[in-house]
């Protein structure tokens, strides 16, 4: 039974090799602790500044009983990690954050939604689909236009179709594969918000500002904090936040994303269960950062502040953009964060850059 919270020397271990899981071994780091990544791929993002690297499918049983030879704790970088793994490495005596359960929760839209409805965090109106038929029915109950999203896999706009008419319902189910479908009633929204929120082993919860998202294409352009917000506005980011950490035990960061209607309501759109782009901010923002603050969680250290003492516009460099590092590192007011990605490809997260202005 791992004993927390655990000493500097100890191992964290990382699901995912990616940047997030990059950025996370450097804030471990920093704190004195090694880490260990588990990641199909070699020559990794996350495994050239991680103590140790375990290469092999996350559902493979000799690389997860390495990963939990070698780790005191386990926690995940990104949702598509398979949620056995980690109830397999709970099953090989590892302690793991946050919980299979959150994992699962957010791997299923449908699963999601319901979860969050349970918990008293209002969302858009959905329903269910696992057939054409189905499809049709649930845009029906709905109502046109609706979204029809893949319950799983689907990320930074893919997995997802408009439907303008119902007649249009079965085709669209087609399209998106024939697997499982939620259908999603839209939201009047007059911007994107999302909030980042840690909570630790002894149940103490921290909220960063909320920060205000742009999107383009279906992907993340920007996030600018912090955001402007009411004070009913904040209350209403602060009681969602308790209600679904709590209700899923959580233990570390997690990012919600927002949906501000007109007259100040939120919906929560969607969870993710780990360090999140919209988060990035804090890494020049704050006092301590998203990462740090993961790491200190899923450690059984106490949480450090989320005060901001800068304005940050977040901008991710997509492809090409990265290749501009030199002009972006000699603006004096700009940090510049690289995922050391080996290969630059169209639309991909070759890194992001702060921007730092003062607090009004």
């Amino acid at each position: 039974m791992t004993a927390f919270p655990l000493p500097p020397g100890s191992v964290i271990g990382v699901l995912g090799g990616g940047q997030l899981g990059r950025m996370l071994a450097l804030a471990a780091a920093r704190l004195g602790f090694d880490v260990a990544v588990l990641e199909p791929e070699a020559d990794s993002p996350a495994a050239r500044v991680a103590a140790h690297a375990v290469v092999g499918a996350y559902d493979d049983p000799s690389a997860l009983a390495r990963l939990a030879e070698l780790s005191d704790v386990v926690t995940y970088e990104f949702e598509n990690v398979p949620a056995r793994a980690v109830a397999t490495l709970a099953e090989l005596g590892v302690e793991t954050a946050p919980c299979a359960r959150a994992l699962a929760v957010a791997q299923d839209r449908v699963a999601e939604k319901t979860f969050l409805n349970e918990a008293g965090v209002a969302t858009v109106a959905f329903a269910a689909a696992h057939d054409a038929a189905g499809a049709a029915e649930a845009v029906a109950q709905v109502g046109v236009p609706a979204l029809m999203k893949t319950c799983r896999d689907g990320y930074d706009g893919k997995g997802q179709r408009w439907v303008e008419h119902l007649a249009d319902a079965a085709a669209a189910f087609a399209a998106l594969g024939g697997d499982p479908v939620i259908v999603e009633a839209p939201a009047d929204f007059m911007r994107e918000l999302s909030v980042i929120a840690v909570r630790a082993r002894g149940g103490e919860i921290a909220i960063y500002p909320p920060g205000e998202n742009h999107h383009e294409n279906g992907v993340l352009r920007r996030t600018s904090a912090p955001a402007q917000v009411s004070r009913k506005a904040a209350e209403q980011i602060e009681r969602i936040a308790h209600q679904i950490l709590n209700s899923l035990d959580y233990v570390g960061v997690i990012g919600i994303e927002l949906f501000e209607l007109k007259g100040g309501r939120l919906l929560v759109n969607e969870l993710a269960p780990r360090v999140h782009n919209t988060g990035h901010w804090t890494q020049d923002g704050c006092e301590v950062d998203q990462f740090e603050q993961h790491v200190r969680a899923v450690a059984g250290w106490p949480l450090g502040p989320t005060e901001p003492h800068h304005r940050v516009e977040m901008t991710n460099l997509l492809g090409e953009e990265a290749a501009a590092w030199a002009a972006l590192a000699a603006e004096p007011e700009s940090r510049l964060h690289l995922y050391g990605k080996r290969e630059m490809k169209a639309g991909r997260k070759m890194g992001h850059v702060n921007r730092l202005h003062p607090l009004k």
